[in-house]
């Protein structure tokens, strides 16, 4: 986790619209101030530009670690987990027709959605509950 100024954090958050850059789990309802967290990690060659930096809920930042990429859908070849500052969200994720579960459409996808265990279920369960309020995805 990143340690930021308080602008830099509001910077990051508002470019987040408050939602995990992964998962897309609303901050305002967690409970907690979601991690401000680095795409590539500093101990990988990482910095601490914005460019650099996602607002991450602390199970997508706890699972991701320091991780870059992840198995394919195959499990033979490795692929990039999501990168929020290149990557479009909904070029790799959808949510299935029973409104809860992430699924990756790409490899991308499907690498993150394991990867960083996005259908866990608390989230499963609160998903719903956020969809009602307009907060997901």
């Amino acid at each position: 986790m990143a340690r930021v100024s308080e602008r830099t954090r509001g910077d990051v958050e508002r470019r987040a619209q408050g939602r995990c850059e992964y998962c897309r789990a609303p901050q305002q309802v967690a409970g907690y101030r979601f991690h401000v967290e680095h795409i590539v990690p500093r101990s990988r060659g990482g910095t601490d530009d914005l460019s650099n930096l996602a607002l991450s809920c602390g199970t997508c930042n706890f699972a991701k670690g320091a991780a870059l990429d992840a198995s394919d859908p195959d499990g033979v070849t490795r692929v990039p987990l999501l990168n929020p500052r290149v990557d479009r969200w909904s070029d790799h994720f959808a949510v299935a027709d029973d409104g809860f579960t992430l699924l990756g459409k790409t490899p991308v996808g499907v690498a993150t959605v394991a990867a960083l265990h996005m259908n866990q279920p608390l989230q499963t369960v609160a998903r719903p509950l956020w969809r009602q309020l307009g907060l997901f995805p």
